[in-house]
């Protein structure tokens, strides 16, 4: 055993007097060590309970005869943090995570991890964890939060965000504003709607690596518990195969989890961390583009479920209709994936071969789709070379094409107060540029801006287009990750008031209306902003960090 580099022999006895100095004896010591990396924190609603989904895991471990420790993984609540310069913090706290669970992990001689995320930047950050150290892992999240209700109406985390735009827009006061909050967010769990944290805990089944509800039973369920209880018996098997998780993160498991990201309508940041994860897992698509690739699955995957923000259902009403492994066989009908790829507890099609669509409704047959074609799309044209990203399954009909002028704003905070002061008009680009990895820096997820829109029922009359992201709970014709980001002297750093910016999301591009000779004239005068932040963490991010069309991954 691999901890037996630190509990094994004469030479390791002050070794084995640390471990007793926490309560060891003897006999743990000739049992498998496995590590659990839990993110709880009393910061954020989906980590709050992890501590109970960790001692879960621990009883499972225990139960298949190893010895478990936990550590802890530090995480930021995005819609805490939103808004304000918090957020500059939160895509730069994956690569951190990255780095520290391998540190835990390497340092004390684990023989296999349990990953225990649930928000944003978390999931991914251990997926990439995992694929770095390449020890046996298996994942269990915290589960999805429960939906709010008001009036009979579902309530989730976007509610609250376009409530604000609706009170600046004078269609709601505020008593009806503190009525909401009360409501939104009932309890612990990942942000109900198909945000971020559920994508990824979504996507974390279709690659493999999790047991077949991880990413869709509430956190507040018993059957969550049960779900961890359970992943401690894996991994415990899971090492006795010594089954890793390059060897599950192939090609396949990569297709098999973009098909699954189109067809639930995932958030636009399955595009960032991807490919961050398949860096770490080595794994290089054909032709060496991940958005390319993303637009090759999408164009023959259809969407079938749409959840918030692109509809009303939450991720409880996706998991009383069967879950991940209703969506994977309705695809598998069509060979859009591959049920024989590995998993931690046997092939893909384990998952799903007698899964049962209880709720036609929640998730549409093959043969009844909302669209033929996949929840998100990557556009490209002379605005972005190198691509950007739209969720298409929650932009409206008649915005799907769309050209007018560019309203240029140097921050998102720029841009927040133009639109709360109602100074965006119904087919205005809204341009929100120098918030992409570098020039952020940390690339923030701008969900103010979009809601806003939203509350003021703009959200199908103007576009939204930054180097920066968006919240998985963003709607509308919201467009994401361009590349070349203006810092890194990107066409949207030359982007002047009123110039036309054409959007054709169908056939995706995205262009600006400029001669190329205009464009190679402005970038002669091009200078960029200076750095908005000159020490610390984020000056070190920006120095060190790619593109976003790569997955925003550190430079080697």
């Amino acid at each position: 055993m691999r901890s037996d580099s630190v509990k094994k022999g004469i030479a390791r006895a002050p070794h084995r007097s640390l471990f007793k100095a926490m309560g060891f004896i003897d006999e743990e010591f000739d049992r498998p060590l496995i590590g659990i990396a839990a993110a709880k924190s009393e910061i954020v609603p989906g980590h709050v309970h992890l501590d109970t989904i960790a001692r879960a895991a621990a009883e499972g471990v225990r139960l298949a005869g190893g010895v478990s420790v936990q550590f802890p993984v530090i995480g930021v609540c995005d819609g805490i943090a939103m808004g304000h310069e918090g957020m500059r913090y939160s895509l730069v706290t994956r690569e951190l995570i990255v780095d520290s669970i391998e540190c835990m992990v390497m340092a004390h001689g684990f023989d296999a991890v349990i990953f225990i995320p649930n928000c944003d930047k978390i999931v991914p950050g251990m997926l990439m964890a995992a694929a770095r150290i390449n020890l046996p892992s298996v994942f269990v999240s915290g589960g999805p939060m429960l939906a709010g209700h008001r009036q009979g109406k579902p309530l989730t985390l976007t509610t609250m965000f376009e409530a604000v735009g609706a009170v600046g827009a004078g269609k709601m006061d505020e008593a009806e504003l503190y009525a909401l909050e009360e409501a939104a967010c009932p309890g612990c769990g990942s942000c109900s709607g198909m945000f971020t944290a559920n994508s990824m805990n979504c996507v974390t089944e279709a690659l493999g690596l999790a047991l077949p509800g991880n990413g869709t039973i509430p956190a507040v369920m018993a059957e969550r518990l049960r779900l961890a209880k359970r992943t401690g018996v894996l991994v415990m098997e899971v090492l006795k195969k010594d089954l890793r998780p390059r060897d599950i993160l192939t090609g396949a498991a990569f297709m098999n989890a973009l098909a699954l990201d189109m067809a639930l309508g995932c958030s636009t940041n399955t595009a960032l961390h991807l490919p961050a994860v398949a860096h770490e897992a080595a794994f290089t698509p054909a032709g060496g583009s991940f958005i390319d690739l993303l637009n090759q699955v999408s164009a023959v995957t259809p969407n079938l479920c749409r959840l918030a923000p692109a509809g009303q259902d939450a991720v409880e009403d996706l998991h009383a209709a069967g879950g991940v492994p209703v969506v994977l066989r309705e695809l598998a009908k069509k060979n859009l994936v591959d049920g024989s790829a590995p998993t931690v507890y046997g092939t893909l099609a384990d998952a799903f071969r007698n899964a049962e669509n209880l709720n036609p409704k929640i998730i549409r047959p093959l043969e009844d789709p909302y669209s033929a074609t996949g929840g998100l799309a990557a556009l490209r044209g002379n605005l972005a070379p190198d691509g950007c990203v739209v969720k298409r399954s929650a932009v409206a009909a008649n915005m799907l094409k769309h050209a007018g002028p560019a309203r240029v704003f140097d921050s998102e905070e720029a841009a927040f107060d133009a639109i709360m002061g109602r100074r965006i008009r119904k087919g205005d680009v809204i341009v929100i540029r120098y918030e992409g990895p570098r020039g952020g820096p940390g690339m923030k997820e701008m969900l103010g801006p979009t809601a806003a829109l939203a509350g003021m029922g703009l959200d199908d009359q103007a576009a939204l287009i930054t180097d920066g992201r968006f919240s998985g709970a963003t709607k509308g014709a919201a467009i994401g990750h361009i590349s070349p980001e203006a810092a890194e002297g990107g066409v949207i750093g030359l982007l002047r008031e009123g110039d036309i910016i054409e959007i054709d999301i169908d056939n995706r591009t995205i262009n600006v209306k400029l001669e190329d000779e205009e464009i190679a004239r402005r970038r002669s005068q091009w200078k960029p902003l200076p750095p908005k932040v000159r020490s610390g963490c984020l000056a070190r991010y920006a120095r060190q960090v790619c593109s976003a069309a790569g997955g925003a991954i550190f430079k080697e």
